[in-house]
């Protein structure tokens, strides 16, 4: 099973990115799932069913999330409903949003993905260690190929993740920073690893915002309007094929492309 997991997609321009590359991508590749974290397609916060019905039409099969989920009001009663983008499993299950996704393939394959969030340097939520531990069991009575995007802060806690789970789910993806790391790899066990797939969208920037407003708020401790910067678009994605039988990795690629 051929994957792409597609780095934090922000704001309009990291949309048009997506409307304009993705479909060459994923002919490249010969994709059979798509999956991008999504918590940032609606003005770099949040996501709404505007923006994300486009993306799904353009190619996205799925969308995994974080701690901006529900910073646009206008997606509330929507994210009731839209089965296709996840919260993280560790929010309390009151939360708005799916918990998980066992995506069918054209080639019925499955996969199931789940999302994640940290706890250092992130707002309150439960272990995601003791809570995957807690749905793992479920999962796998479905099928062996999981995915889970680990949403946090801490580079060590989206390394050690990678360890607790190497061996029990095919892949673990960091996002959350929006810059891409170059630790790409198959662990000893058969999950592939990223700390951080990066992001999708304007990287003359400063995580997606304009250079010159962070700088301003960081020199003078003003507050300032955040305005998405429209410079130095980029792609940033991971490739992974799973041996869908096992639910072992088998390859592993980073993809940052200027565009």
């Amino acid at each position: 099973m051929k994957i792409l997991f597609i780095g934090d997609i922000f704001g309009k321009y990291g949309r048009q990115v997506i409307f304009d590359y993705l479909p060459s991508l994923k002919d490249e590749f010969e994709i059979d799932v798509c999956i991008s974290n999504g918590e940032n397609v609606a003005q770099g916060r949040g996501i709404t069913e505007k923006t994300s019905r486009k993306l799904f039409e353009a190619g996205i099969d799925i969308f995994t999330s974080g701690n901006h989920l529900w910073d646009q009001r206008d997606s509330i009663s929507f994210l009731e409903t839209e089965k296709r983008i996840l919260k993280p499993l560790n929010y309390p299950e009151k939360a708005l949003g799916n918990n998980y996704l066992i995506h069918y393939t054209a080639n019925k394959q499955k996969l199931a993905v789940v999302c994640l969030i940290g706890q250092a340097f992130m707002g309150p939520a439960n272990s995601p260690f003791e809570t995957i531990d807690k749905f793992l069991p479920e999962l796998r009575k479905k099928t062996n190929n999981i995915l889970v995007d680990i949403h946090a802060e801490a580079t060590a806690e989206k390394r050690a993740m990678g360890f607790y789970l190497d061996g029990r789910v095919s892949a673990v993806i960091g996002t959350h920073t929006h810059i891409q790391t170059a630790d790409e790899e198959i662990l000893p066990q058969g999950t592939a690893y990223i700390t951080d797939v990066g992001m999708t969208g304007p990287h003359d920037s400063v995580i997606g915002i304009k250079k010159n407003i962070i700088l301003e708020r960081m020199v003078t401790g003003m507050p300032t309007r955040y305005e998405v910067s429209s410079e130095g678009l980029q792609i940033n994605a991971i490739f992974i094929n799973i041996d869908d039988k096992t639910g072992r990795a088998v390859e592993i690629q980073r993809i940052k492309r200027k565009v």
